[in-house]
């Protein structure tokens, strides 16, 4: 099963009516920026979904930085970019990956099977000579039947009852870098530190230059896990958990889940401990 693809099979799909593609660009602090780069210059088609808007629900008490959307409004919101379930969909950032596989997650999470996450971005789609436009496309509304797949979102209480158990299955995998892991640093969230029983897989050691790496590479990466235990991956606000979600599927792997709260929504609750340092 294929989950990426790469610039030189997307160029030669760019009259293809059946192909929707969608910018995703984003910066953390600076929300504006990616939306104004859309608009500077993008592939040609392509709709722009904003991470804090069209890809997140607005922050509350609980549920983390980026809450999933409501299912109705993404719903609505694909609909408008003429996305149907037949639709072969692309998705790219500025390269770095984890913004288009965040909608990646969402749209497979909502039963699409034909969505792609662009190798490389529109980084390596300029660096090609590729065509860019500043138009921004108008689509025909499609219809979008919603069929949810439950199997991939772990909740929080389940997430607690791990901690709780001090289980050792499922796995917990936390995808941020290690120092945030580690708790030696925490520039975004109430505390330090990492969800207890957690192991560490910093997600962009999943990519190589903005691209994948292959099924090989990847399972040299969770090489210590078993495929057939059952894995949940967290990261700060359930956004940079989605290329380790892609990378353990491309990996093989087919019980995972992700815990989109995160570490963010963990500490939103005073009465959850955090741990430090490595896990022994």
């Amino acid at each position: 099963m294929n989950f990426v693809v790469n610039k030189e099979w997307l160029v030669e799909q760019l009259n293809n009516e059946q192909v929707k593609i969608v910018d995703c660009r984003f910066e953390l602090g600076n929300p504006d920026k990616g939306e104004r780069l859309y608009q500077e210059s993008h592939i040609p088609g392509a709709v722009y979904f904003h991470l804090e808007k069209q890809l997140s629900a607005p922050v509350g008490v609980h549920g983390g930085r980026h809450p999933l959307p409501d299912i109705n409004e993404f719903k609505l919101e694909i609909e408008k970019a003429g996305i149907s379930n037949t639709s072969t969909v692309v998705a790219y950032d500025g390269g770095e990956g984890q913004y288009a596989s965040r909608l990646w997650w969402l749209l497979t999470y909502i039963g699409h099977d034909k969505v792609y996450v662009l190798n490389e971005g529109i980084t390596g789609w300029n660096e090609a000579g590729y065509p860019t436009t500043v138009e921004v496309p108008k689509y025909q509304p499609a219809e979008y039947e919603v069929k949810i797949r439950k199997d991939m979102l772990a909740s929080y209480d389940e997430v607690r009852k791990i901690v709780d158990q001090k289980s050792s299955s499922p796995v917990l995998i936390d995808s941020r870098d290690e120092a945030r892991y580690l708790g030696k640093v925490e520039p975004l969230d109430r505390i330090a530190g990492h969800i207890p029983g957690a192991i560490n897989k910093f997600w962009a050691e999943g990519l190589e230059q903005g691209t994948f790496k292959n099924s090989d590479e990847q399972k040299k990466r969770f090489a210590e896990l078993n495929q057939e235990e059952p894995i949940i991956v967290y990261c700060g606000s359930g956004v940079t958990a989605t290329p380790n979600y892609i990378a353990l599927k491309i990996a093989g792997y087919q019980n995972v889940k992700l815990y989109a709260g995160s570490y963010s929504d963990w500490v939103s609750y005073e009465e959850n401990s955090v741990a430090k340092g490595k896990e022994s």
